[in-house]
């Protein structure tokens, strides 16, 4: 059976069927022994809630990722290493934010930097300001530039920031979540590290059918399109949706591939795909955060900020 998270495709399109396709296969190479784990507790309380991972170490028996709260106080954690391991509760080991850097407010994504020699990742904030970050060996945390996302339109609120290489092209992707009649937005462009610059190619809005806007007494509650993005090697698109009925629920969320993204010298298309379909369904949980594992041993993790009821994961 093919690693589908290393295609090399040289196609121009990608159909909705062989999207449903890969992501089948990519179900199919699970390991078995985090399988059956399912949502583990991370930290409990709203100031542990799970709103971007990637992945930080993977190695036969265990993962590791580094993951973002969207604290804003600045006595609050931003940071932290989150390791999984077969049997036993997942360990959590907070980060601390470098005291001559700027701390961020409501970081809501992280993602790791493809080629990069020693780890590197990229976390974004609601407002659109990107934070290129390094943690060595010894888990330190250095901050190696902050920069902001191209212009966009006043309200906007980004739950979702990515990059991929695809054909030998590094693109960013980051996300409008979008509230009840306001759709999500995704949009991608061009990444060049040497400048910290990322050129506009595209944008596309989407509505999700699942989750839907809870039916409150107190009249909230309300629908995020997208509340994380990812992209895989070979350019498909995933996203998480949730409901936000305030902190203590109740929440809902759905995990979709929503289209394909090709690569040619002249362009970058996105073809998005028109029918969405749920891939998972979470009926008690509020999905912010989820990352694509790659290789023979990999799969899809999932991490929810359940506010009063803290930060879970879950190995799918």
């Amino acid at each position: 059976m093919p690693d589908w998270y290393h295609i090399k495709t040289k196609i121009r399109y990608v159909s909705p069927i062989l999207v449903a396709v890969a992501c089948v296969v990519g179900f199919s190479l699970i390991p078995q022994k985090l399988q059956a784990e399912q949502w583990r507790l991370v930290r409990e309380g709203i100031l542990f809630g799970i709103s971007g991972m990637a992945v930080l170490q993977q190695q036969d028996s265990s993962v590791s990722f580094v993951i973002v709260h969207d604290n804003k106080n600045p006595d609050e954690g931003r940071l932290a290493v989150l390791t999984i391991s077969p049997q036993q509760p997942p360990r959590y080991l907070p980060l601390s934010w470098p005291n001559s850097a700027e701390m961020p407010v409501d970081l809501e994504a992280i993602t790791a930097v493809p080629g990069a020699g020693e780890p590197s990742f990229m976390a974004a904030t609601s407002y659109g300001k990107i934070y290129h970050l390094r943690i060595s060996a010894n888990q330190e945390v250095s901050v190696v530039g902050v920069f902001d996302l191209p212009p966009y339109p006043e309200g906007s609120n980004f739950e979702g920031f990515a990059l991929q290489e695809i054909n030998g092209k590094l693109l960013a992707f980051w996300v409008h979540r979008g509230s009840n009649e306001d759709p999500g937005v995704i949009y991608w462009g061009t990444m060049d590290l040497s400048s910290s610059k990322i050129t506009l190619v595209g944008e596309a809005t989407v509505r999700v059918p699942f989750p839907v806007r809870p039916q409150l007494s107190s009249g909230r509650g309300s629908v995020r399109h997208i509340s994380d993005l990812k992209v895989d090697p070979a350019g498909i698109v995933y996203i998480s949706s949730a409901t936000d009925s305030g902190d203590d629920g109740p929440f809902a969320s759905a995990w979709y591939a929503v289209g394909a993204v090709t690569v040619a010298p002249d362009r970058v298309e996105f073809r998005q795909n028109p029918s969405l379909v749920p891939l998972r369904r979470f009926p008690d949980r509020k999905i912010e955060a989820f990352e694509l594992l790659p290789g023979a041993s990999g799969g899809v993790v999932f991490g929810s900020d359940d506010e009063n009821m803290g930060g879970w994961l879950y190995t799918d």
